[in-house]
């Protein structure tokens, strides 16, 4: 599906860094202050303008699943438990080494400012949340810690060289090298040349109808990665919150009802009052998503109705400790301490992506890639919950000084400037509506293949701006979700397949898609 790149020269403005970092969620601004810290030229790219709403990090509720020291907790449960939700599919060397560095970089920043809530003076304050045996949960502002660690990471990185409204239109890259970033701006079609970029992107929810993502979630960053003949993985399993806020609004971000509530004792219940997930697994309302997720589904499918409920009115202080959902609850007309909150499944989070080492190194030399565009192995088939950002800060972290390191062995780079490209899209609408239909909680094969149809005779569309980039690239992600998921035939983790319902033991392994490098 990948048209040929000419190679030219038109473009209207050039720029030299030592580091490009591409996304100014958690994973991008903590790279970025590594590299800077490092004593390198850092620029970073966001497609966003100043007014723009929020990235995928704002928006986190629930925390960031941590061992603190002096607890009853160990990175051996904290392991254990990610292991278990990941169905099969983790490397348990990966995840043991960003579960042990957690703390350190949570350290580092709350040296940048970040403030968690806390129990007592100077004890943080411990949630839990799905699929963890322990209370491991930080939080800030109750319900709003992504805003918190947006905040402090905002404000740490004032003073990077941030460029917003700049598109990311294609890695550029030389003899398995790569030279730097094809941009485009207000002033036209530029070049960011420099030896280290890293892909801080963010997920692919837009995929779909209705997601908890924010807008720019189109799955830039894989398909950058696609483009260039880097290797994804995994990217079958997207994970469905099981409580995405159901008010009636047709599509777009839908507000998340974070698990911590009922990590906190509210229960999820259909419209007769019946427990959801009793019978379903032992830990109940507090399995992983994956489980709650399918439960759900398949309680609609057999009823009929629209969505299930939470029940949350036995949690005393409930508006103090949940205040983002409260408000996003008594936007919707419901007042969550004396009514039940309507809930369904929706697009949350993506546990494959582009393939990196525990330090977010790729196998295109100078290509790195953090936070949820990558695939470390951290998840695996099914993420642990809060286990987000604490990958971002671990990995973000590591890909920061590794890129730092890559841009003084390698020095400047040498390349020549592209033409325009031009990329098949499908129009957004039509995309989101089959991919819900077809790729969302549960699939099956004939589904799959009319997606696999449809994405084949999209038409190319020259990349102009923001909208046909993130068409593109919607439509690059969806092919490799599609060509997964057909793959993958079993049911496994946040991948359901109703015709094959088991789960496979000779499939305990990961897909992997890479497509033909047609000019770099």
């Amino acid at each position: 599906m990948t048209p040929g790149i000419a190679c030219g020269r038109h473009t209207a403005w050039q720029l030299r860094a030592d580091v490009v970092v591409i996304g100014t969620g958690v994973a991008g601004l903590v790279a970025a202050l590594a590299a800077h810290r490092r004593g390198r030229r850092v620029v970073v790219l966001s497609k966003a303008s100043e007014k723009e709403g929020a990235t995928a990090t704002y928006y986190a509720q629930g925390g960031i699943a941590v061992v603190l020291p002096r607890t009853d907790d160990s990175i051996e449960a904290h392991v254990a438990d990610t292991l278990a939700a990941g169905a099969g599919l983790c490397d348990p060397e990966a995840v043991t080494s960003i579960v042990a560095d957690g703390y350190d970089a949570v350290a580092e920043l709350v040296s940048d400012g970040a403030r968690f809530d806390e129990s007592a003076p100077g004890e943080w304050s411990l949630t839990r949340e799905g699929g963890h045996s322990r209370r491991r949960i930080i939080h800030a502002g109750g319900d709003a810690t992504g805003a918190e660690v947006q905040r402090a990471l905002d404000r740490a990185a004032a003073t990077l060289d941030i460029r917003r409204n700049h598109v990311a239109l294609q890695v550029l890259h030389r003899d398995g090298a790569v030279t730097g970033v094809l941009v485009r701006n207000d002033d036209g079609l530029g070049i960011v040349h420099a030896p280290s970029v890293i892909l801080a992107t963010g997920g692919l929810g837009h995929l779909y109808s209705a997601t908890t993502n924010p807008e720019g979630s189109t799955g830039d960053g894989i398909a950058l990665a696609l483009w260039a003949g880097v290797a994804v993985s995994d990217v079958e399993f997207v994970q469905f919150h099981p409580t995405m806020l159901f008010d009636g609004q047709a599509g777009g971000r839908r507000p998340l009802i974070t698990e911590a509530i009922r990590g906190e004792g509210a229960t999820l219940v259909d419209a007769h009052g019946d427990s959801v997930t009793a019978g379903v697994h032992p830990m109940g309302d507090l399995a992983p998503r994956d489980v709650v997720a399918a439960a759900i589904d398949a309680r609609l499918t057999q009823t009929s109705d629209p969505c299930v409920y939470l029940d949350a009115r036995a949690i005393a202080g409930f508006a103090k400790r949940f205040p983002t959902v409260t408000a996003a609850c008594l936007a919707a007309g419901i007042d969550p301490t004396r009514q039940l909150i309507p809930v369904v499944p929706g697009a949350h989070y993506s546990c494959g992506g582009v393939v990196t080492d525990v330090h977010g190194r790729t196998e295109l030399s100078g290509l790195f890639a953090a936070g949820e565009v990558a695939r470390t192995g951290m998840h695996g088939a099914n993420r642990l919950a809060s286990n987000s950002l604490l990958e971002g800060l671990v990995v973000g972290r590591r890909a920061g000084v590794a890129a730092a390191g890559h841009a003084v062995a390698a020095g400047p780079p040498r390349g020549g400037e592209p033409d325009p490209v031009d990329r098949v899209a499908l129009a957004r609408k039509d995309l989101q509506r089959a991919m819900s239909n077809h790729a969302s909680v549960v699939r099956d094969a004939d589904g799959l293949r009319s997606l696999a149809d449809l994405l084949a005779e999209a038409p190319v569309l020259a990349q102009r701006n923001r909208t046909t980039l993130e068409d593109a690239a919607l439509t690059a992600t969806a092919g490799a979700v599609v060509a997964a998921a057909l793959e993958r035939t079993e049911s496994r983790g946040c991948h359901h397949r109703s015709d094959y319902p088991d789960t496979g033991p000779e499939m305990a392994v990961s897909t992997v898609a890479r497509p033909e490098v047609v000019c770099s």
